[in-house]
């Protein structure tokens, strides 16, 4: 991680961090991504819930679409990864919880 450590991207995370509703965070990640891109990202993220939810692999594949390598990758960051995942899908569930 520390090799994409830089000023730029501070400045990226920087600015996520002052989006306030879902839908500026639509405005923002539409300009910034290709619809590739934002479509790959919900996948993973649903793949990482299915996951941690105790999902098989043929189970996740069925309802995602996802290939056998996405969610092997998937499974990698989960269990090895920076613990991004974890640290969202545990405070969505705190907040699902309240």
């Amino acid at each position: 991680m520390n090799h994409l450590k830089d000023k730029e991207m501070d400045e990226l995370f920087e600015g996520i961090l002052k989006l306030e509703t879902v839908e500026e965070c639509y405005q923002f990640f539409m300009d910034l991504s290709t619809v590739n891109e934002l479509l790959s990202m919900k996948q993973r993220f649903h793949v990482a819930k299915l996951i941690r939810d105790g999902e098989t692999y043929s189970h996740i594949q069925e309802v995602t679409g996802s290939s056998s390598t996405t969610i092997s990758r998937v499974k990698r960051c989960l269990d090895y990864g920076t613990d991004g995942y974890h640290l969202i899908l545990d405070r969505i569930g705190d907040k699902e919880t309240k």
